[in-house]
């Protein structure tokens, strides 16, 4: 085995074990589960754009860095030009109790969406473009079913001038990147006071290479599975508690639980906090202004072993909610 090989091989089983996973960790997926789900793809009557930061392990050298953009939207002329989501055209306030009495199942239409993810530790970079697509079809009065799909091209990216080589010419690394299309699927049940979600993202364990000889290919993508759920209860009209829980699993690693609890004040703001297994708790604040910006913060505060080390994770969400004709403040049907 080459030197480069064994490095490569090293990298990719710190970042498996570090993180349970191959796929960017997120805390903010609470603020946008859309990144998770392709079947969230067009959930609200209004163009959905989102931008995301994570500085995961500050203090480290080379420690994970992941940026994203998505954008997901509805088509369908009975969803766009028609009240579906029982607001008033002046809109009203999603967090209200009265809602749950006039919620009404979307109308049957289709949502579309793309979305672009860098991650990156040490040498490696991971990059994904996506784009997504969705059907939501009512079940009854006040739930909803939606099946999505996403396809793109992932590509990772060893840079050679961050890592020395016994050999210059090793074997194990004649290329810096490879390219491999990835399908992911998702169902997303939702109503008034509940969501529920299964997704699968990596389903053709592509292998993970950086060189043609076929001796070397040793790595390869694993799928990752994410199941998701969550309940909104109400303290008093505009005052709403929402836990939520999200496994994780990757084979071989064990499986990994995410707890979360959000306290929404109106359609203002909203308090919580997060904590996964083995891994970090986390604090999270988010501001809705207007009907036009939405932004969230989390910290997280390691519990492993890297706590010793490490001054823990920054993530920051910026959403902008646009061709909002109803001019609501958040989220309706995926809070």
């Amino acid at each position: 085995m080459g030197k480069g090989l064994f490095l490569v091989e090293v990298l990719l089983s710190f970042t498996l074990l570090c993180q349970a996973q191959q796929r960017p960790q997120y805390t903010q997926y609470v603020f946008n589960n859309y990144i998770l789900n392709p079947a969230i793809s067009g959930i609200e009557n209004y163009t959905d754009v989102r931008f995301g930061y994570r500085n995961q392990w500050n203090g480290i050298d080379q420690a994970p860095i992941t940026a994203y953009f998505s954008l997901h939207l509805p088509i369908g002329k009975n969803y766009l030009y028609g009240n579906s989501n029982s607001f008033s055209e002046n809109g009203e306030n999603p967090m209200k109790r009265n809602l749950m009495q006039t919620y009404m199942a979307s109308e049957p239409h289709h949502g579309i969406g793309l979305y672009g993810v860098i991650d990156r530790i040490g040498p490696i970079t991971s990059s994904d473009f996506k784009f997504t697509y969705a059907y939501h079809l009512g079940l009854s009065p006040k739930i909803n079913l939606s099946l999505g799909v996403a396809a793109g091209v992932s590509r990772l990216m060893l840079d050679i001038s961050k890592i020395t080589l016994e050999n210059s010419l090793d074997p194990a690394i004649s290329e810096n990147a490879n390219n491999k299309l990835q399908p992911d699927l998702g169902l997303w049940l939702y109503g008034p006071d509940f969501f529920a979600g299964i997704s699968a993202q990596q389903l053709l364990n592509r292998p993970i290479t950086f060189t043609n000889e076929n001796g070397y290919n040793k790595g390869k993508q694993v799928p990752h599975v994410f199941v998701t759920g969550g309940y909104k209860y109400f303290i008093s009209d505009e005052i709403a508690v929402i836990p939520s829980l999200m496994f994780k699993y990757v084979a071989p690693t064990p499986l990994s639980t995410d707890v979360n609890l959000k306290v929404a004040f109106k359609d203002k703001f909203w308090l919580g906090g997060s904590y996964r297994s083995n891994d970090a708790a986390a604090i999270n604040a988010g501001f809705n202004i207007h009907a036009l910006f939405v932004l969230g913060y989390s910290y997280d505060f390691t519990t492993s072993e890297l706590g010793r080390v490490s001054n823990g994770s920054h993530e920051v969400v910026l959403g902008i909610l646009l061709n909002n004709r109803y001019k609501v403040s958040c989220p309706q049907k995926n809070w």
